[in-house]
């Protein structure tokens, strides 16, 4: 049974059917639609009959980019969710571009046309990489299958990636200014500062991971994938409310989704850099935190090995739980760092 449908960017309607496994789409040529059923039904009939001579011909059949886009990102959606929404972001985005230049078939891409989706897109070099690193690996796919020839996306020029200093240490200045108008973040905003965890690690702590007897927190660290317990300052335990012990301390962050949770952290990391903006600092990032959280304890004076082990670098048995050998000591040299009211 096939079926009609429009683009946005495109004035036509379109016929789309399957045959034999494999998705046939065509422009009509019709702007209006009863014209276009007209053509539905001749095309219908003559696939029916198994004549596919209006396809025009076979190579196009085997290099339709529609079908097989939506036969790629089925097969990346097996790896995991978090893969098959990332392919689907970008062939997105490089579908449009295509559409925009009026190419249907694998076949019309040239490096030229690769070359020219670099410029098409709105984003950082790195985030350029990304998009071509994915494109590679359908591409790949398109050549494995013989849909094309090679694979042009590896001559493809891309912009020199320029290195910042944006995970850069804050001073005493950037946190007091920081800490001062975190407004609803700051809870968050000091469990990045005194505990040297991550950002994703932080938003998804439950009250269920705050032990208030032995003042710790015990919690998987996503990274290392292992659990650890780290030791939590007195004036993080005085700032935790109550909650159940499945409740997120940060629900406004929390998510099981990887790809949601990155995209929540997007909210106390843009808070945080306009505060720096409005005061005239230099930008960082939630992972600054983390690296002033070392700096502050090596100045205070704390030997690299234990600063390892306090932003869990150790490494143990999956199943076991990483304790400092000390945790006593440990949350003693976390109570010398600097108190922002």
């Amino acid at each position: 049974m096939s079926t009609l449908y429009r683009r946005e960017s495109n004035p036509y309607w379109h016929w789309s059917s399957s045959y034999k496994g494999r998705r046939l789409r065509k422009s009509t040529g019709m702007r209006q639609k009863h014209l276009a059923i007209q053509v539905q039904s001749t095309w219908d009939m003559m696939q029916f009959k198994h004549d596919l001579s209006f396809i025009e011909s076979e190579s196009m059949l085997n290099s339709s980019i529609d079908a097989f886009i939506d036969e790629y990102l089925r097969i990346r959606s097996r790896i995991s969710r978090n893969t098959g929404n990332t392919a689907r972001a970008v062939t997105s985005k490089f579908k449009n571009y295509l559409d925009s230049k009026g190419i249907s078939n694998l076949r019309d891409i040239t490096l030229l046309v690769l070359d020219g989706y670099i410029d098409y897109l709105d984003c950082s070099p790195k985030t350029k990489k990304n998009h071509m690193i994915e494109l590679k690996k359908m591409f790949d796919r398109a050549v494995i299958e013989g849909r094309i020839p090679s694979n042009l996306v590896q001559h493809v020029t891309l912009p020199k990636i320029v290195k910042g200093n944006l995970h850069r240490m804050l001073n005493m200045a950037d946190l007091r200014c920081i800490m001062d108008s975190a407004g609803a973040w700051k809870l968050y905003y000091e469990f990045l500062f005194r505990t040297g965890l991550r950002a994703g690690d932080v938003a998804k702590l439950t009250y269920g991971n705050i032990d208030r007897k032995r003042k710790a927190i015990i919690s998987l660290v996503r990274k290392s994938r292992r659990i650890h317990e780290l030791p939590l300052s007195d004036i993080l335990i005085d700032m935790i409310g109550q909650g159940d012990i499945d409740d997120p301390l940060f629900p406004t962050l929390y998510s099981d989704s990887e790809r949601t949770l990155n995209d929540n952290l997007k909210k106390p990391r843009e808070y945080m850099q306009e505060i720096l903006k409005v005061n005239g600092k230099a930008k960082a990032t939630l992972h600054s935190f983390r690296t002033t959280f070392n700096n502050t304890l090596r100045d205070l004076g704390l030997d690299v090995i234990d600063r390892q082990i306090l932003l869990t670098h150790a490494s143990s048995e999956t199943t076991k739980i990483y304790t400092h050998p000390n945790l006593d000591l440990a949350r003693e040299w976390v109570n010398k760092i600097p108190v922002f009211n």
